[in-house]
């Protein structure tokens, strides 16, 4: 996954056999933020109250807002816990699956609007102290085409990358749901509130994920199930603006989405020796100190060699492949969460956030061919979704889509 973003920002996650040998390229790379940090919370100063809140500390008095400019989704601090839900929209004609897209829109906009408000009308989510519930809305490249939507020209279907073994059974959709909040019982009670408005709307569930963070004390940055650092960097608010919004116009308060789901060979890369992680990650194990610095939020400098002429950051390691200084210092903003659905199926679910989903795919590209990593990842579901901007208190999401 593309993991190294730069360091941006301030200081403010497996199968149980081993999938392959190391000369086999699965393709794992572009999401495993090997090293990256904590999200980018400065991002909520766009159209909600700033501040550095930090990975898995939110605020645990005031709702989010769920109106704005752009969802909340985005914009606010990372919660510890998601789950994400997938839609299509059963095909007719145009004019009837427009109008069928409109409903659905709308009654997502109402339902999660009453969840995430200071007093829900559900009772179950009246059980004490707001939800701290955050929300987004996206709409699939396919749908889009097929009903001529208003989506940035660069948006469209990733390409297949070597080594992929998706199931399309949980993979794409016309509709991607991103709910996040403190805890899983939120999640469950909002995911059936907007599943079941959907489906009254006229759409057909497609799959379903959830997904956690480790317990971690506010400032430091969360350890995915590989034990490294994740999310070490990424983008501040200016950064953001120009790489993860879009540009000025029509676009400009949306977002693509990119999510993978990587199941991850924890038992074959726990075997590894500390020296031999460090070297495949290009980060410390211990502290996620880049292997050219000294404290665990400096730049990896990739073009740092030793004596012999080798580079001290290898030329196979994650980090190195995911460095923006390959993308003009192109950077997305990762929001990754683990996920476990049995002794044999766990990972990490790379959701990350970008103008042009191009700069996902440079990156992944680089990590199929060369990355360290892949004998112990195997991507095996993949979505992109325009991120829709938000909607206004009297507004629904999606107005713009009809432009």
């Amino acid at each position: 996954m593309p993991t190294e973003q730069g360091n941006a920002q301030d200081s403010s996650r497996p199968a149980a056999t081993r999938f392959g040998r190391r000369r086999a390229l699965l393709a794992g790379g572009a999401v495993l933020a090997a090293g990256i940090g904590a999200a980018a919370d400065e991002l909520v100063r766009d159209d909600r109250t700033a501040g550095r809140a930090t990975t898995g500390a939110p605020a645990a008095e005031a709702a989010i807002p769920f109106h704005g400019a752009r969802q909340a989704g985005v914009t606010a601090p990372q919660q510890p816990a998601t789950h994400l839900l997938s839609f299509d929209l059963p095909k007719a004609s145009a004019a009837t699956d427009r109008k069928t897209l409109r409903a659905v829109l709308g009654a997502l906009t109402r339902t999660l609007a009453a969840a995430a408000s200071a007093a829900p009308p559900d009772p179950r989510l009246q059980s004490g102290g707001a939800s701290r519930l955050t929300s987004l809305v996206g709409v699939g490249p396919a749908l889009a085409a097929r009903l001529g939507l208003d989506v940035p020209a660069s948006f469209g279907e990733l390409p297949s990358f070597p080594g992929d073994r998706l199931d399309p059974r949980r993979s794409d959709g016309d509709l991607l749901v991103q709910l996040c909040a403190a805890d899983r019982w939120t999640l469950t009670v909002v995911a059936e509130l907007a599943a079941t408005a959907a489906r009254a709307a006229g759409a057909v569930p497609r799959w379903t994920q959830s997904g956690f963070l480790p317990h971690t004390p506010p400032g430091t940055t969360p350890r995915n199930l590989f034990g490294s650092k994740d999310g070490i960097a990424n983008p501040d608010h200016a950064a953001a603006e120009r790489w993860v919004w879009g540009p000025t116009g029509a676009h400009r308060n949306g977002t693509v989405l990119v999510y993978r789901r990587i199941r991850m060979d924890v038992t074959g890369f726990a075997a590894l020796s500390e020296s031999e992680h460090d070297r495949v990650i290009g980060r410390r194990a211990r502290d996620g100190v880049p292997l050219s610095g000294t404290a665990e939020h400096d730049e990896p400098d990739i073009y740092a060699k030793n004596p012999d002429g080798s580079y001290v950051i290898p030329a196979t390691a994650h980090v190195r492949l995911a460095s923006p200084r390959f993308d003009g210092g192109a950077r997305m903003l990762r929001r990754s969460y683990s996920y476990d659905d049995g002794p044999t199926d766990r990972g990490l679910l790379f959701c990350a956030f970008m103008r042009d989903p191009a700069q996902f795919t440079r990156v992944q590209d680089r990590l199929a061919a060369r990355d360290a990593l892949n004998p112990f990842l195997q991507h095996r579901a993949s979505a992109v979704a325009y991120v829709l901007p938000g909607a206004a208190p009297a507004g629904t999401l999606g107005e713009q889509l009809w432009a």
